[in-house]
């Protein structure tokens, strides 16, 4: 079995397209669509303007995974 790569970076969430689904920016400028994962949907929705982890694939920077930690 071979293991998933994905890349974990920091990004600021810009304004919200869904309910599951925001516009977000890199620090280095680059915009993407950031999801949330099937099982966050119970967890409390970040605001824009918050900072977050995004899991992305190195194959598809144009879409990323929000990392949501047990806290939040």
């Amino acid at each position: 079995m071979e293991k998933k790569e994905t890349i974990l970076l920091d990004a600021t969430l810009k304004s919200v397209i869904d309910k599951h689904a925001f516009d977000a920016e890199l620090r280095n400028g680059h915009c993407f669509t950031a999801f949330l994962g099937r099982h966050d949907f119970s967890k409390p929705m970040p605001e824009v303007g918050a900072s977050i982890t995004v899991e992305m694939s190195p194959y598809d920077m144009s879409k990323g995974r929000l990392v949501l930690d047990q806290e939040q």
